[in-house]
């Protein structure tokens, strides 16, 4: 069992938690995931890692309640347990190379939750860092003042111009470009339609994308076959060979297609949970 250190709603759906678990704590790295379940009967959900603390041995993920699980995650208090965690698991993102680079992190959503500690670290290296983050409104910014801390420029941008710019992150990164700056890569994580219109951007322009695949997995350790995608033709597994992929080389109509297979279940996980014990009926 794995207890829950801290909890922290950032909006009306999605939570900040922090993870009891030394192991995972001193081992996982930026870009890397876990997977959890809250109790026997539940099911395993990735998520990635957002935040580590070695000395407390707390590991920190924020997801967004959308299906069954990650609402009676969310509906967990401080104090309680979780039935399972493991990780830390896939592959780190490769940020060192970055030293001495200018890049852009861009983050869509609750993707922005994994951004911020890509974006932290390449900052702490030395990378010149633009943080891109957007949002659909104003009321589901998170992380707003961890981000303009931890790059050299933050842009908010918001679907419907309710704080910062109006517009896409894919708006503000050409912007950008056509305003002269150089990037020498360009990290972006979000939704997949999001990524890949970012890609649609960076290949104008010639600039390397990288872009993190939450693809539908259940094991994590490439036996399921669940996660798979299809990058520059060949069948690749976001679990073992990802999460991070060359963005210009991935099938991201199929990807999409695929991870559309369980939407209408999700729904009907969330309109039959119950509030007050988080099962699902």
């Amino acid at each position: 069992m794995y207890k829950i250190l801290s909890k922290r709603r950032l909006n009306k759906e999605s939570v900040e938690m922090e993870i009891e678990a030394p192991h995972i704590a001193r081992k996982a790295k930026p870009g890397q995931f876990i997977i959890f379940r809250v109790d026997e009967k539940g099911e395993r959900v990735p998520l990635t890692v957002a935040g580590t603390n070695p000395e407390t041995g707390a590991v920190k993920i924020i997801f967004q309640q959308v299906g069954g699980s990650t609402m009676a995650l969310g509906n967990k208090e401080a104090g309680e347990y979780i039935q399972d965690f493991v990780g830390p698991l896939g592959k780190p993102s490769e940020l060192d190379q970055f030293k001495g680079k200018k890049i852009a992190v861009a983050g869509g959503g609750l993707g922005a939750a994994i951004a911020y500690p890509i974006a932290k670290y390449a900052h702490s290296i030395g990378a010149d860092v633009d943080m891109i983050a957007g949002f659909r409104n104003k009321d589901i910014i998170i992380l707003e003042d961890e981000m303009r801390a931890n790059s050299t420029r933050c842009f908010i941008t918001t679907d419907d111009g309710s704080n910062g710019t109006k517009g896409f992150v894919s708006d503000i990164l050409e912007q950008q470009i056509q305003a002269g700056t150089k990037y020498d890569h360009v990290i972006c994580i979000g939704p997949m339609i999001m990524m890949k219109v970012t890609c649609d951007v960076t290949r104008k322009y010639n600039i390397p994308t990288t872009v993190s695949m939450c693809t539908i997995m259940v094991d994590g350790t490439g036996m399921c076959g669940c996660c798979r995608l299809t990058v520059d033709g060949e069948t690749k597994f976001a679990c073992v060979d990802g999460p991070d992929f060359d963005g210009h080389l991935v099938d991201f109509d199929e990807a999409m297609a695929r991870s559309r297979v369980y939407r209408a279940q999700e729904a009907e996980d969330k309109e039959h949970m119950c509030r007050l014990t988080g099962e699902v009926r």
